[in-house]
């Protein structure tokens, strides 16, 4: 196409930083675009308005007059826009002007159609702003924008779903909306020391951030500054991290290793303890035959029973000790629960109300059948012992495609929310001095986690604790999310809902030796 076709098939739609405008013959602006009229400087503006050619440098009218009087030796075909104009040589990143003859409809000859090509730099500002804009809002990190006094102007959808404030709720805010008591106000004071120190700009750390329903998050915050093309801070951009998985690992690595070194001292322990027990019962009853005085048989008997408490705290040892290997196989967790509710009723006290609720449907899942029945009697025990043997023990059980879970809930008074944090610590009870080893819950923790399950507990809003053993129902299912089915005959209103959160857990302790296997 040459040039005159060019120009009479008119300017294009322009594209992104792109302008047109038409100058005559004798170097009058005819018309222009926004596009073209924003290299303007801003004092010959009027000028260019008002189509004066004497705004424009001699170089550019006289290439005008050579291209419209037909040249085709005129060169260049291009001027930066700087050399556009008549004494501007200073104007900053001017564009090259492409210069292109043609006609103009109604015009008495030909004239210049002036075109201001796209600016590449401008253009990919553009796409960066779009592309962090699609990453702002599309991140699963919570982030937050504040203006240099550390007000809050935006926050992304995911900030919105982890903390439960909106963007509107956020708006005119600081950032402390969202504080919770174990993070230190010194640390804020910090923070702002480094972001507006001139040769830092930007913070990182580990806080405690908190939501609207009081739930803590651990997370690492880093903030930096967004400054303007001069340099200057206009926004803070903060983006959190949330640490409380990796704290779960850390704390899940650290307690499998402390199980490991207690299960063997535990061994030791109990293997140097069997043999003067041993030694020391049968001495006792050796004692108990030959002597006919009743004052001396009671003692023996005492030291009989002294000798069985210490036996049966030996045996606690042992089972924690002992890892035994987990034969997965088909399991009905329903029969599983009948068989543990039988055994534990046949030894313990009649005032007890248990009350079962579990699904129609089979509860198959891939387990160890004497292991899964050893965690239920613990949990059972463990009820018993928290009601002082009387009250209601309620068994539910749900299930769907990927896992099934049975609760074991009691009447009792719950637990300290001190005690809470220590729930599987092996030898911790909340028993008195003497009734428990505190040995039961760990060998349960490890059990379930040998089945890749899991084991929570936590306080009712009723009253009394809720402990909860899910299992995965085949080997591809395990971690599954789906949301359990309610059993047959509907949720039980005692039971209250089931926490969203990350159950707490808690030891009431187990003092009974493991259930024997089937």
């Amino acid at each position: 196409m040459t040039d005159i076709e060019r120009a009479n098939a008119g300017p294009p739609p322009p594209g992104p930083g792109e302008g047109f405008a038409w100058v005559d013959p004798a170097g009058r602006l005819i018309w222009w675009t926004a596009g073209f009229a924003r290299h303007w400087p801003t004092e010959g503006a009027p000028a260019l308005r008002a189509g004066d050619p004497t705004i424009w440098s001699e170089e550019f009218l006289a290439l005008v007059r050579t291209l419209c009087e037909g040249s085709d030796t005129a060169d260049p075909r291009s001027l930066p826009f700087a050399r556009l104009l008549r004494g501007r040589p200073e104007l900053p990143d001017a564009p090259a002007v492409e210069l292109i003859r043609g006609v103009r409809d109604g015009a008495p000859g030909p004239g210049l159609l002036l075109r201001v090509p796209s600016d590449s730099r401008e253009e990919a500002a553009a796409l960066r702003e779009e592309l962090f804009y699609a990453a702002y809002r599309t991140s699963s990190n919570p982030m937050e924008i504040t203006d240099v006094r550390g007000i809050l102007l935006d926050v992304n959808p995911a900030f919105e779903r982890v903390y439960g404030y909106s963007p509107a709720e956020c708006r005119g805010r600081k950032p402390s909306l969202v504080r919770s008591r174990h993070t230190a106000l010194g640390l804020y004071e910090a923070m702002w020391a480094a972001l507006t120190d001139p040769t830092v700009g930007h913070w990182a750390g580990e806080i405690v951030n908190r939501d609207r329903w009081g739930g803590e998050h651990p997370v690492l915050l880093s903030i930096a500054a967004i400054r303007d093309r001069h340099g200057e801070i206009r926004y803070y951009l903060g983006v959190t991290e949330d640490l409380t998985e990796r704290r779960a690992w850390e704390a899940g690595a650290i307690r499998a290793d402390r199980l490991a070194s207690l299960g063997q001292l535990s061994a030791g322990v109990a293997h140097e303890l069997n043999t003067p027990l041993a030694n020391i019962s049968l001495l006792a009853e050796s004692l108990r035959r030959r002597v006919d005085r009743p004052e001396v048989a009671d003692r023996v008997e005492s030291i009989q029973q002294q000798v069985e408490e210490a036996g049966r705290i030996v045996r606690g040892l042992l089972d924690f000790a002992r890892v035994s290997p987990t034969s997965l196989r088909r399991v009905d967790l329903a029969t599983a629960v009948r068989e543990a509710v039988a055994l534990v009723q046949g030894m313990r006290s009649p005032d007890v109300e248990i009350r079962v609720r579990l699904p129609d449907e089979p509860m198959e899942v891939l387990a160890d059948r004497g292991q899964l029945v050893q965690v239920l009697t613990n949990l059972l025990h463990n009820a018993y012992d928290a009601m002082g043997d009387s009250g209601r023990i309620e068994i539910e059980g749900r299930v769907d495609d990927s896992r099934a879970e049975v609760t074991v809930a009691d009447s009792g008074p719950g637990i300290p929310e001190r005690d809470l944090p220590r729930i599987f610590e092996p030898f911790f009870t909340t028993k008195q001095e003497g009734k428990g080893t505190g040995l039961g819950l760990a060998v349960s923790f490890r059990i379930m986690a040998a089945h890749h399950g899991a084991i929570v507990a936590s306080n009712r809003p009723a009253g009394g604790a809720a402990f909860r053993i899910t299992l995965p129902r085949g080997p591809g299912e395990i971690g599954g999310r789906s949301r359990p089915r309610e059993p047959a005959g509907g949720p039980d209103p005692g039971a209250g809902p089931a926490p969203e959160r990350r159950p707490e857990r808690r030891d009431v302790g187990d003092d009974r030796p493991s259930a024997p296997a089937p």
